[in-house]
């Protein structure tokens, strides 16, 4: 029986009175932290339930843990519960018809962001310390952003997927959201350093180079809300600015300028991970789904409606294209890091949200085009918290290359450290004691 305190948007199942649902199972760098998994991962003896009530009915509890999961339990994190996820995983909002939405502390009067909305909101609440998610086209990039979080989506293939319900296998990756950047590290140390690579490198791929600088595409800035591209901005600024070798005596960190591709080119490449990513999602769901069409949410089924429609041939053509833009932006980021804004915006107020239509699915698009960038490159990325001059939670994304994961999380902290010597006026850091302020 669920603690009458559980609330059923955040959590599918969590352990009785306080307890965790699964102890810790070795001790090591994660002693005390407590995980808050998100139900597309297995957990001996539960079921995996994806956001989708019947598909949950159906299924039969897992025999065996998923790799992620056992080693951060051997590394003394103990599991506090099973987080609601958006439905198949296939949504950035954090909404879900058939569970509700998770609340978002950092700003009440909006969406948790998604598909990993119950880790995050756990995160953000304070009832677990790591939010354990994926982010397969931004899904804990976006909650991130919204909720005030650091998150990394890990390098494409760095960390084992056995035991995870999969969306789009050439895009899923491992995430994890924390409320502060040494706990992001703590779990990269964990998850990484498993996985035979040196320092979370993979081996023959370019390192961060020592003084990565910043580099930015100035046209990036023109898709998203003013607000966001003021806060962001700022923030690059900052880490230019000479006070910070005043303050910290450290050289001032170099600004570089690319001139990015064409917005119809930039367009295409959206269009062609949205093509790649619906094609794997119907070939892995899609049988289920013809079958039970009357249990997707109309959001949700709108997508796979479409995803049954494309064709093979489209396929072939969004990887080739797909291919080539992997090329381009390995390129830009090369030994440095690319900054990109987060999310199209602030997180969407809850009724928008509830009414759904076109204002939602534009954000949604909007943000995609971001986030696709990484995507398509396998790159890994870090979610820096920010707030706008209004105050409300937003990001800025640090793209590193391949391999770079936990160096990126270090640049990325050290980059959060900048912004305490920003002019007065300009945008700031999250911190804790901000998650109630907002909205």
């Amino acid at each position: 029986m669920e603690p009458a305190h559980t609330d059923s948007t955040v959590w599918r199942v969590r352990g009785d009175s306080g307890a965790p649902l699964l102890p810790a199972t070795g001790t090591g760098a994660l002693d005390g932290h407590t995980l808050a998994v998100k139900d597309l991962y297995a957990v001996a003896g539960h079921r995996i339930g994806a956001g989708n009530p019947v598909w949950l009915a159906e299924a039969q509890p897992q025999t065996t843990t998923a790799t992620a999961v056992a080693q951060l339990l051997d590394a003394g994190a103990a599991i506090t519960g099973i987080a609601q996820t958006d439905e198949f995983a296939l949504s950035l909002a954090g909404t879900n018809q058939h569970y509700g939405t998770p609340p978002n502390p950092a700003a009440p009067a909006r969406i948790s962001g998604g598909s990993s909305s119950g880790s995050a909101s756990a995160a953000a609440l304070g009832q677990a310390s790591i939010g354990l998610g994926t982010d397969t086209g931004g899904s804990i990039r976006v909650p991130a952003s919204y909720q005030g979080l650091w998150g990394i989506r890990s390098t494409h293939g760095a960390i084992a997927l056995d035991g995870v319900q999969p969306l789009a296998q050439s895009f899923d990756t491992v995430g994890w959201m924390t409320r502060d950047p040494g706990a992001l590290a703590a779990v990269a140390q964990v998850l990484l350093a498993q996985t035979g690579r040196h320092a979370g490198r993979h081996i023959g791929e370019p390192a961060l180079a020592p003084d990565p600088g910043l580099k930015l595409i100035p046209s990036l800035f023109d898709q998203v809300e003013p607000e966001v591209a003021d806060a962001v901005r700022a923030a690059l600024d900052a880490q230019a600015s000479p006070a910070v070798e005043r303050r910290l005596e450290s050289a001032p960190v170099q600004l570089h300028e690319l001139e990015g591709v064409s917005p119809e080119m930039h367009a295409a490449w959206f269009e062609a991970f949205r093509i790649i990513q619906f094609r794997e999602a119907w070939a892995n769901h899609g049988e289920w789904i013809a079958g039970h069409w009357e249990a997707m949410a109309s959001d949700v089924g709108a997508r796979f409606r479409m995803a049954s429609e494309l064709t093979a041939d489209q396929e072939m053509q969004a990887r080739a294209l797909a291919a080539g833009a992997r090329r381009i932006i390995r390129g830009w980021v090369g030994e440095g890091i690319l900054a990109v804004p987060s999310a199209a915006g602030p997180a969407p107020l809850r009724e928008a949200a509830a009414l759904g239509g076109a204002v939602i699915e534009e954000h949604r698009r909007g943000t995609m085009m971001l986030t696709c960038l990484a995507g398509l490159a396998g790159l890994p990325v870090v979610n820096v918290p920010l707030r706008t001059r209004a105050g409300l939670p937003t990001g800025v994304c640090l793209i590193g290359p391949a391999g770079s994961d936990i160096a990126l999380i270090h640049h990325a902290a050290a980059f959060h450290g900048h912004l305490r010597t920003r002019a007065p006026g300009r945008t700031r850091g999250i911190d804790d004691k901000d998650i109630h302020e907002a909205d």
